[in-house]
């Protein structure tokens, strides 16, 4: 049985490769600009989860040998939350251009991994919409 989507096939490279092109022009213009807008920022939260096989004590002397709190956050980075979440670790949210998230996952690669076990998650202030919704259900 002959294909027939050779074409199809042709077209779909085609708009592969003009995305890739465009988000590489993109990312590109994004690296321009070192403080978060509104048309570059991005929030992410990490979590950043205690290696509860190991006593505290040695977990803190892990991460200043590591140089985690002279590395994290990056400079020019803002900190929209920093919480210890008990049982877990601590719970950090940043504000940042899209373009230096690489830089924040690599200073928690370098300065974290060992003392933390780590997840990142997109997140978006929900405050006032949740307010507003829960005052106009009242």
């Amino acid at each position: 049985m002959r294909r027939r989507n050779g074409p199809w096939m042709a077209i779909a490279a085609l708009a592969a490769a003009l995305a890739l092109s465009a988000g590489a022009q993109a990312q590109t213009a994004a690296s321009d600009t070192a403080t978060p807008t509104s048309d570059n920022a991005v929030m992410v939260t990490i979590f950043l989860k205690h290696d509860q096989s190991r006593p505290l004590s040695e977990l803190n002397a892990q991460l200043e040998r590591q140089g985690f709190y002279k590395a994290f956050p990056p400079e020019g980075i803002e900190v929209v939350s920093w919480y210890v979440m008990m049982g877990i670790g601590q719970v950090v949210t940043l504000r940042l251009p899209a373009s230096r998230l690489r830089e924040v996952n690599r200073v928690i690669e370098n300065s974290a991994w060992g003392a933390y076990h780590t997840e990142f998650y997109p997140t978006y202030d929900y405050k006032a919409v949740g307010i507003a919704n829960h005052e106009k259900a009242k």
